[in-house]
């Protein structure tokens, strides 16, 4: 079993910059993919951005890619999503996710693969 905790969820104005940060309660942190996703109002959950194990491979969902930056630090057990140049549409509320097993970049951006959840954390962008 693991446990996520996302915090840094806030409001900010459009153009501005968001660190989210994701703590995972197990010591095998290391041993899983770990991604986030993203639920606004009425709208199906998304993908957002996805890290390997060892982070040396990531996966982002267009609409994001160039603004936000997905990174982990094993040794803390714990997965950050820097959000910059933010827009109103990225409003949301994010989650963090834990996949088990190495999977490739196209694998960590499916829904389905990720066993473990937060409780997520409000991200509204004002504009």
């Amino acid at each position: 079993q693991v446990q996520l905790v996302e915090s840094g969820g806030g409001l900010v104005q459009a153009g501005g910059s968001l660190r989210l940060s994701c703590a995972a309660s197990r010591r095998t942190f290391s041993s899983y993919a770990m991604g986030w996703f993203r639920q606004a109002p009425g709208k199906e959950r998304e993908f957002v951005a996805a890290t390997s194990w060892s982070g040396g491979s990531t996966n982002y969902a267009n609409s994001v890619k160039g603004r936000f930056t997905i990174s982990r630090d094993n040794a803390k057990n714990t997965v950050y999503l820097q959000m910059n140049s933010l827009k109103p549409e990225d409003t949301a509320v994010y989650y963090c996710a834990a996949a088990p097993g190495r999977l490739t970049a196209q694998a960590m951006s499916i829904i389905r693969r990720y066993d473990y959840w937060g409780q997520g954390t409000q991200v509204t962008v004002s504009s």
